[in-house]
């Protein structure tokens, strides 16, 4: 589950000159706030209900920059012809011992990486992230995926896509692998996967009622495939189907255009 807690997909416009800013027209601010739930960690099928945060940004007479429900935590610092780049963060949930039947717990994960976006048309995007867990897992962990996009102005926003999200060595046999000690601790066979792939997709929708409320919600299914579907991790504990939902009330700060 990727956690939605975003400080803004447009913040690097703070970093305009004030005069430069100004040229643009009135700032406009637009905060979700609400809940989602999904995989308490890769490969759960337990789930678990976190906040979900989205703070955009805008001036004049633009459109709020569209951004998917489960993308990263991101700051774009390079824009060039619909090309944009930076930095992300993302948070992985904590794996029990009990999650997965005394197997080694895996701890709450900081994934720290890239996130980019290339706008072909206003309806069609693609993106691409690669992180690497500093705690938890120190795998790598990627998604590369695509977004079709209509939209009224800033009336409403409606989204669909396919995914598919990566993980390495690394991270399969944090999530997936069975250590031939657990073996030994556990009775469940011994499993070293060498990666890990997931296949699914997004759909989102934003609707304003007035000027300055409004409404969010989205969907989003990944399925499990290839080793890590097949690990005994999966078929005795967890699930191969890995949903995620949520949802949120929007208000906007300075003056709407719709």
């Amino acid at each position: 589950m990727v956690n939605k807690l975003v400080i803004g997909v447009a913040l690097a416009t703070i970093a305009l000159p004030a005069s430069a800013q100004d040229d643009e027209g009135p700032r406009r601010t637009r905060v979700i706030v609400g809940a989602q739930v999904g995989p308490a960690f890769p490969g759960a099928s337990r789930g678990q209900v976190t906040p979900y945060l989205d703070l955009s940004r805008t001036r004049g007479d633009r459109d709020y920059t569209f951004e998917a429900p489960d993308e990263s935590t991101s700051i774009s610092i390079y824009r060039s012809n619909g090309f944009s780049i930076g930095p992300a963060i993302n948070f992985q949930g904590k794996r029990r011992l009990r999650d997965a039947g005394g197997l080694d717990e895996v701890g709450f994960a900081v994934e720290v990486g890239a996130s980019a976006q290339l706008s072909l048309d206003p309806s069609f995007r693609l993106t691409a992230e690669a992180r690497r867990g500093v705690t938890g897992h120190s795998g790598f962990t990627g998604m590369v995926g695509a977004d079709y996009v209509q939209r009224d102005g800033n009336r409403w926003l409606w989204s669909i896509g396919p995914r598919v999200t990566l993980g390495d060595a690394k991270y399969a046999r944090a999530y997936f692998g069975v250590t031939p000690r657990e073996t030994l601790a556990t009775g469940i066979a011994s499993y070293r996967p060498e990666s890990m792939v997931m296949v699914g997709g997004t759909s989102s929708l934003l609707y304003q009622f007035t000027p300055r409320w409004g409404a969010f919600g989205y969907g989003k299914y990944d399925r499990i495939v290839g080793a890590a579907a097949d690990s005994p991790v999966t078929r005795l504990f967890g699930s191969r189907n890995q949903w995620s939902a949520g949802g949120g009330i929007s208000y906007t700060f300075g003056r709407d255009v719709r």
